[in-house]
């Protein structure tokens, strides 16, 4: 496996490089599911001490990333999510240790139950296998992915993208070194060393059954790709459009101070809101003041007629801005007729990501959460709260916005299947 090394290899010896990557995945994958709780925990917590350790040096790799990233001219949201710095550091190592102290997913009763011929039946919480993540950008990603893989006895196959080369191996490198400090193999959680092209196209195809399921971390491109040819299982979302719906019934300083955040906090994240939606029974009280704090905080507005007309600064909305995730300081302004309406422009262009209402009205409220079909639906609150270790997940591999398996963020119960599981005494069917 030398040539993996190599991060030009040709594509001949870059397919045989990849299968055999699978094979010992799926090999380390057996080991990993009967490893105990403290083992892997034991793994979590050397990892975490190296990134911390190793600040410095990770400080200069992420630098010559950003060097490339600016090269590339990437957009101020990407340079933003490829972007580390001791906090930044700091909270990946955190993390670690946040999805070390959770319960062990692993070997949990889900369900118990007797049968009348005297049959035990329990439902059993086991391993996915093989987990194979492609992402673009977010080195933490390289961290938190495989952190979660790890502790819900998963073997994880990472390919990041070119613009976290540098960065991304350098903490895969303490990961492994934690694995090994926990006697547990190495090929627990591999890296893709290339940035070949190809090895996204083997991945999909599932590098000759190595892989159970793909979870893709990136742009529309990125995961629309993904969806589109895998063959494998896919947890994934393909855009946050996020929307915030500001309630006649809503307190005004409460609202701002929500929009402000989610909109503004990081632009960059999938949890950001992208259309502000306000009732238009409460829009001479609500309206102007909203677009206007949107404005002294250097957001772009772009509104529908009655947006228009409460600031010259304000560009008029056109159909596609419904529907765009920007992933900048920009936000798409509507009227709509109370929850009703709020409801219907949700479920009309939005992505069944994260959506929220800012309402004092209870029945309001519960109307939106019962009737919104998104993976998070949120009241009175931030969307930047759509994250996994807000959830008290520890981190999260990405946030789903299918409806099969796994639902919003997808932590380490998430990354777990079942068995059945039958304890009889002897009997037979008649």
């Amino acid at each position: 496996m030398e040539s993996l090394h190599i991060i030009d290899a040709k594509p001949a010896d870059l397919d045989a490089d990849l299968l055999a990557l699978g094979q010992k995945a799926r090999k380390a994958a057996r080991k990993l599911a009967l490893a105990s709780p403290e083992q892997k925990n034991s793994a979590l917590f050397a990892a975490a001490a190296l990134l911390r350790e190793k600040t410095t040096e990770l400080l200069a790799a992420n630098a010559q990333d950003m060097t490339q990233a600016r090269a590339k001219n990437l957009p101020a949201a990407s340079l933003d999510r490829l972007s580390l710095n001791e906090t930044r550091i700091a909270s990946m190592a955190q993390s670690l240790e946040d999805i070390a102290a959770l319960p062990d997913p692993v070997g949990r009763v889900l369900e118990r139950f007797d049968r009348p011929n005297g049959l035990r039946i329990e439902r059993v919480a086991t391993p996915l296998g093989v987990v194979g993540v492609i992402f673009e950008s977010r080195p933490n990603v390289t961290a938190d992915a495989g952190a979660l893989c790890l502790k819900a006895g998963n073997a994880a196959i990472l390919r990041a993208g070119s613009e976290s080369f540098h960065s991304s191996r350098l903490i895969h490198s303490c990961l492994v070194e934690g694995l090994k400090a926990a006697g547990l193999p190495e090929d627990c959680i591999a890296l893709i060393p290339t940035r070949d092209r190809a090895a996204v196209g083997a991945m999909l195809a599932g590098l000759n059954g190595a892989i159970d399921v793909i979870v893709p971390r990136g742009g529309k491109s990125l995961v629309a790709r993904v969806q589109a040819e895998a063959r494998v299982p896919v947890f994934a979302h393909l855009e946050g459009i996020v929307h915030v719906y500001v309630d006649g019934d809503a307190d005004l300083a409460k609202a701002e101070k929500i929009l402000l955040n989610a909109k503004l906090r990081r632009t960059g994240i999938c949890g950001a809101a992208e259309t502000l939606l306000v009732d238009r029974a409460g829009a001479g009280r609500l309206l102007a003041p909203l677009v206007e704090a949107l404005l002294a905080n250097k957001c772009e507005v772009r509104g529908d007629e009655a947006t228009l007309a409460v600031d010259d600064r304000v560009k008029k909305a056109s159909e596609e801005d419904w529907t765009t995730e920007y992933l900048d300081a920009i936000i798409a302004v509507k009227l709509v007729d109370g929850v009703e309406g709020a409801i219907d422009h949700v479920e009309t262009y939005g992505s069944h990501h994260t959506d929220c209402i800012v309402t004092e009205n209870l029945g309001h409220a519960e109307k939106f959460l019962r009737e919104v079909d998104s993976a998070i639906v949120i009241h009175n609150a931030s969307t930047q709260f759509a994250d996994g270790g807000e959830f008290g997940f520890g981190a999260e591999i990405g946030i789903a916005t299918g409806r099969m398996h796994a639902r919003g963020p997808v932590g380490v119960a998430q990354l777990t299947s079942f068995k059945y599981v039958v304890h009889g005494a002897g009997q037979t069917r008649p």
